[in-house]
C-alpha cells in the first residue's frame, strides 16, 4: 500500500516541482532572447519580490501537510476542516496587503529592488511587477492547494493543473512577443494567466459534495494559525539557507575568477533546480506521509515508508545524476552557446555538482521525514547544515586549493557531511551503529506498537478474507482475549473486508485492503484500509434506515461492540479504525 501511495503521489508532486522551475525558466529565456538585456535585468531584479510570496505560500503548505497530516491521522475532522480553514483566511489576508502594498507603492517596490528611479530598467521592473500581482492570488493558492490535493488523492487533477499551467505559461509568453507585443507588463500578466488557468482546474474538487475540506470562518483561532506557522517555519530556514548560500557562492566566485564564474554558476543552479525537483516532489510526498502515518501511531508504516523513500530517491536520483553528467555539455550550449571561458567551466560544474543529487536527495527525503515526525529541531538544523553551513565551508577552503572546481565540489562534500551527521545522530540516539530503517526513523520505545504486537496482512481475494478472519482470532486469543471475544474479532474483519470486496472490488480494476491489528496499553485496535470507492459505513449507518434492526446487521454488529467506530477517506483511501477493550 506505502509504495502504492508513494509512487502515485510523486508523480504528481515531481511534475508540480518540475513545472514551476520550467515555468520560470521558459520566462527566463523567452525574455532574454525577444525582450532584451534591460528587461533580464528588471525580471532579475523583480524575482526577490517572487520568491517572498513562494516563500510565505511554501512555508503554509509544509504547515498544512504537517498540522493536516495530524488531525487526518487521528481521525479528528473538526480539526482539519479548522486547519483548512485559518490556512485559507491567512493566506487571504497576506494576499490582500501584499496586493495593495505593491500596487499603490510599485514605483518605491521597484526602487526597494534596485532599479534606480527615472531609469528604462526601473519602468521595466515597475510594469512587470504589476503584470505579475494581479496573479498573485492565483500563484499563491496554486501552491496552497498542492498538499490538500494530495491528501485528497486527487493526483490526476494535479498533473492536470500543473499541464495546462506549463502549456499555457508558454503560449501566453508567445502571444505576448509575437502579437500584442506587451513588453514586461505582458509577461507578467502572461504568467498571471497561467496560474490562473491552473486554479481553474483544481479548485471545483474544494466545492464538490464529496471534499473532505469544509470552510467556515468560526473555525479560525490564533492557536491554530501558530500551530501551522511553527510546522512550516523549517521550510522558511530552509528557502533562506538557499539564498544565503547563492550570496555567498557568488562572493566567492567574483574573487577568485570573476563575472565568467558567477555566469558559470548561474547555469549551474538552474541545471540543479532541475535536478532537485525529483527529490523536492518526493520530499511532499514524505512530509504528508510521515505525519498521516505518525498520528495514527503507525510504527511499522513508517519504519516502511523510511525503506521506500530510500530505495526509490536513490534510483530514481541515480539516474537523474547520470544524465546530467552525461548530457552536460548539451544543457549548457543552451544557455551559453560555445562561449570559450564560461562554458567549460560550467560543463565541469555541472558534472561535480551531479555527483552531491543522491546524498541530497537522501538529506532532503531524512529532513521532512523528521518534520512529519515532529522532530523540528532536527529539520532546523539539518537545514541550515545542507542549504548554507556545509556547502559554504567546503566551497571556501577548497577554492584555495582548486579554483571553480573547489567551489563546486562544496555541494558534493557538503551533503556527504551533513548525511554522515544524519547518520552520527542515529546512532546516538539507537546507542548503536546499525543501518536498519527502523533505527533511522528515530521513534521513541514507548511510541506505537512493535511488531511482535502487530498483525499485518494485504487481502485481494475472498480466501485472504478467510484466512485474516482467522489469523486475527489466534492474534487475539494469544493476546489475552477470550475465545468468544476472538471470534467477534475475526467476525468484524470478515464483515467487513468482505463488504469491501463484493461492492469495492466489482469495477475491473485492482484494488487492495490493508488489515492491521495491534494492542495498545489496554485496548485491541484494527485498522483496514483500502483504494476503492469512498464509502462511509459509520454516516451510511446513521442516514440510512437508522431504526431497522435487520438493515446491515453486519456493520451494525460491529458498531455495536466497538468502543469507538471511526472513519475517514485521505489520499484515496477509506480507513475504518475499530477500537475494542481487550476484556470484551
Amino acid at each position: 500500500m506505502i509504495k502504492k501511495l508513494y509512487k502515485e503521489m510523486s508523480v504528481a508532486q515531481i511534475l508540480s516541482s518540475m513545472t514551476v522551475i520550467i515555468c520560470l525558466l521558459i520566462d527566463s529565456i523567452m525574455i532574454g532572447r525577444f525582450l532584451g538585456v534591460d528587461s533580464m535585468a528588471a525580471y532579475g531584479l523583480a524575482n526577490p519580490l517572487l520568491l517572498v510570496f513562494s516563500a510565505l505560500a511554501s512555508m503554509l503548505s509544509s504547515g498544512i501537510s504537517v498540522v493536516c497530516g495530524k488531525t487526518i491521522g487521528k481521525g479528528d475532522k473538526k480539526g482539519t476542516n479548522g486547519h483548512f480553514s485559518t490556512a485559507i483566511i491567512i493566506s487571504s489576508i497576506i494576499l490582500a496587503i501584499g496586493i495593495l502594498v505593491v500596487i499603490i507603492f510599485r514605483s518605491q517596490v521597484a526602487c526597494l529592488l534596485g532599479a534606480e528611479q527615472g531609469t528604462k530598467i526601473h519602468e521595466l521592473t515597475s510594469s512587470y511587477l504589476l503584470g505579475f500581482i494581479i496573479g498573485a492570488p492565483a500563484f499563491f493558492f496554486a501552491m496552497l492547494m498542492i498538499p490538500f490535493v494530495q491528501f485528497a488523492g486527487e493526483q490526476k487533477r494535479l498533473i492536470l493543473a500543473v499541464a495546462i499551467m506549463t502549456f499555457g505559461d508558454i503560449f501566453f509568453d508567445i502571444l505576448n512577443v509575437f502579437v500584442f507585443k506587451g513588453g514586461m507588463l505582458g509577461m507578467g500578466l502572461a504568467s498571471s494567466l497561467s496560474y490562473y488557468a491552473a486554479i481553474i482546474v483544481g479548485l471545483p474538487y474544494f466545492f464538490n459534495k464529496d471534499c473532505i475540506f469544509k470552510f467556515s470562518l468560526k473555525s479560525f483561532s490564533k492557536s491554530r494559525l501558530v500551530e501551522l506557522l511553527k510546522a512550516g517555519i523549517p521550510t522558511i530556514i530552509n528557502m533562506l539557507s538557499t539564498v544565503m548560500l547563492t550570496y555567498t557562492f557568488n562572493q566567492i566566485l567574483i574573487r577568485i575568477s570573476g563575472s565568467r564564474a558567477v555566469a558559470a554558476y548561474s547555469i549551474i543552479a538552474t541545471i540543479g533546480n532541475l535536478c532537485y525537483a525529483f527529490c523536492i516532489g518526493f520530499a511532499g510526498v514524505i512530509l504528508i506521509l510521515a505525519g498521516v502515518y505518525y498520528f495514527e501511531e503507525d510504527r511499522l508504516s513508517l519504519v516502511e515508508l523510511v525503506k521506500v523513500m530510500v530505495k526509490s530517491n536513490t534510483w530514481v536520483d541515480f539516474i537523474v545524476a547520470l544524465v546530467a553528467i552525461i548530457f552536460a555539455p548539451f544543457i549548457v550550449k543552451l544557455f551559453l552557446g560555445n562561449d570559450p571561458t564560461a562554458a567549460p567551466m560550467a560543463v565541469i560544474g555541472v558534472r561535480i555538482f551531479a555527483l552531491s543529487v543522491v546524498p541530497s536527495s537522501l538529506n532532503t527525503a531524512f529532513k521532512h521525514f523528521y518534520q512529519g515526525t515532529g522532530r523540528l529541531r532536527t529539520t532546523k538544523a539539518l537545514s541550515i547544515l545542507q542549504n548554507f553551513a556545509a556547502p559554504t565551508f567546503f566551497a571556501f577552503v577548497l577554492s584555495f586549493f582548486a579554483g571553480t572546481n573547489g567551489v563546486w565540489s562544496g555541494y558534493v562534500f557538503g551533503e556527504l557531511t551533513v548525511l554522515a551527521l544524519i547518520c552520527i545522530n542515529t546512532w546516538r540516539f539507537n546507542k548503536k551503529i546499525t543501518f536498519s530503517a527502523s533505527a533511522f526513523a528515530m521513534l521513541e520505545k514507548k511510541f506505537g506498537v512493535g511488531q511482535k504486537d502487530t498483525m499485518n496482512m494485504e487481502i485481494m481475494t475472498p480466501q485472504d478474507v478467510i484466512k485474516a478472519s482467522q489469523a486475527s482470532t489466534d492474534y487475539c486469543i494469544n493476546h489475552g482475549k477470550t475465545n468468544k471475544a476472538s471470534m467477534y474479532v475475526g467476525l468484524c474483519i470478515e464483515e467487513l473486508c468482505n463488504n469491501i470486496i463484493q461492492y469495492g472490488f466489482n469495477d475491473g480494476k485492482n484494488h487492495l485492503i490493508d488489515l492491521k491489528l495491534f494492542v495498545k496499553k489496554d485496548e485491541l485496535l484494527i485498522r483496514i484500509k483500502d483504494d476503492c470507492v469512498s464509502f462511509d459505513p459509520v454516516n451510511y449507518l446513521k442516514s440510512e434506515n437508522p431504526d431497522d434492526k435487520t438493515h446491515h446487521i453486519g456493520i451494525k454488529m460491529v458498531s455495536d461492540i466497538a468502543k469507538s467506530f471511526n472513519y475517514t477517506n485521505t489520499m484515496s483511501l477509506n480507513s475504518i479504525t475499530i477500537t475494542l477493550g481487550l476484556d470484551d
